[in-house]
């Protein structure tokens, strides 16, 4: 809708944006690896991400004999807390035979990297801007496993993105919903307004659904490492996934679509060999996405096979970025030494690499920038005079988001 300036600027929960969403953080990723067995290891026991649901694609195709073959036929979606995922994890040969209608670039190995926005309205209005704008809409509707709604596009070297709403949580139980919630699956833009999630839950109560029934994959061997007085599996917690770093083509040309399409605010620059990258934030971190430019894979020794520089992962404090460095390092990983100068913003991480050569950064903690607000309106000076939409004064989408589905 057009304001009384003349711009084209959008109501998204009350306040004006150039977009008709507003990403408000990194919520999660997902790869494609070559050597699916040994990648599962690597991130369900070494580093700990726990398994929410195992969906097996033999049963979502109608001819299951051209995976045959190609090895482990499913995907695994991890959480590392409650939300149901927060990193994916799929055979590459096998969902390249499985999504014939997606284009997958050479050498993209990320799945997909999802931006977390507020509300359904957003995934839905956004959906309609970016076609306007036009971007490729790979799919939209919502997902089952992990009931969060969504819409799938591309960026300029290939790799998906997803705006979503929604991400189910996992309680106490560590149970995921049952098989019988997937009637809720949709493979198209979702009509507005949708029922609750409360309101699918009661449903499925008064149907007689066990909701106990869904997948329970936690850990079954005592726990022996002393983590802040718990007895836990290994000497440390991730408690974050992101910032996502990655290779691309021109710089300024990705830049400009996580700048201009995405809305996210450039942070700082770094170059290194006479090569530039660009770190971008959602929120208040320092960067939730940095895009380098791609000659310098080579230069750092880095594998061919991937357009994915390196994916981290935080961990809850000092003492468990020290352990976990030493327990990595003793189940025979290689520590990877890079150049400081390309992760501003990270002052104390260690790198390592996947079975597929992907870069892991745990790290403890990242800097904030913290934006001044403006001088607006107190809500007290409004009198009964309300506005019904607001400038954005940089206050509201900042901070800690609400996870899970409004109702």
């Amino acid at each position: 809708m057009a304001t009384a300036d003349g711009l084209q600027r959008f109501d998204v929960g009350g306040y004006w944006q150039d977009r008709p969403f507003r990403v408000v953080r990194l919520g999660h990723l997902g790869l494609n690896c070559t050597l699916i067995d040994e990648s599962l290891h690597f991130y369900r026991d070494l580093l700990g991400l726990r398994v929410s649901d195992r969906m097996e694609f033999k049963d979502r195709i109608p001819d299951p004999s051209v995976i045959e073959g190609l090895g482990d036929t499913g995907g695994y979606f991890m959480r590392h807390g409650t939300e149901h995922h927060s990193f994916v994890l799929f055979n590459k040969q096998v969902r390249e035979a499985v999504d014939t209608k997606r284009d997958f670039r050479p050498e993209v190995t990320i799945n997909q990297i999802s931006w977390h926005v507020n509300s359904l309205q957003e995934v839905v209005d956004g959906e309609a801007w970016l076609r306007e704008e036009g971007q490729k809409i790979q799919r939209a509707g919502r997902d089952m496993p992990g009931s969060n709604w969504h819409a799938y596009f591309y960026d300029v070297d290939g790799h998906t993105n997803e705006l979503f709403y929604g991400m189910e949580q996992l309680g106490w139980q560590s149970s995921s919903k049952p098989l019988e919630f997937y009637s809720h699956m949709l493979r198209e833009t979702a009509k507005l307004p949708q029922i609750s999630e409360t309101e699918e839950v009661n449903t499925a109560i008064a149907n007689g659904i066990d909701l106990d029934s869904g997948q329970r994959n936690v850990p079954t061997t005592p726990g022996r490492y002393d983590l802040g007085g718990v007895l836990a599996n290994r000497p440390f917690k991730i408690t974050r996934i992101g910032p996502l770093r990655l290779f691309v083509d021109d710089v300024p040309a990705a830049v400009g679509f996580y700048r201009d399409i995405l809305g996210l605010r450039v942070t700082e620059a770094v170059e290194y060999d006479g090569l530039r990258g660009v770190l971008l934030r959602a929120g208040t971190e320092h960067h939730a996405v940095g895009v380098y430019d791609l000659r310098l894979r080579e230069r750092l020794g880095l594998s061919p096979h991937s357009t994915t520089f390196a994916i981290g992962m935080q961990v809850g404090g000092y003492r468990q970025l020290r352990d976990a460095r030493g327990y990595l390092l003793e189940q025979g990983l290689t520590e990877l030494k890079l150049p400081a100068e390309l992760f501003p913003g990270m002052p104390r991480a260690f790198r390592v690499q996947d079975p597929d050569g992907h870069v892991i950064e745990l790290y403890d903690g990242m800097r904030q920038v913290v934006e001044p607000a403006s001088e607006g309106p107190r809500a007290e000076t409004f009198g009964d005079a309300w506005p019904e939409i607001l400038e954005d004064d940089g206050i509201p989408f900042l901070g800690e988001p609400y996870l899970g589905p409004v109702e």
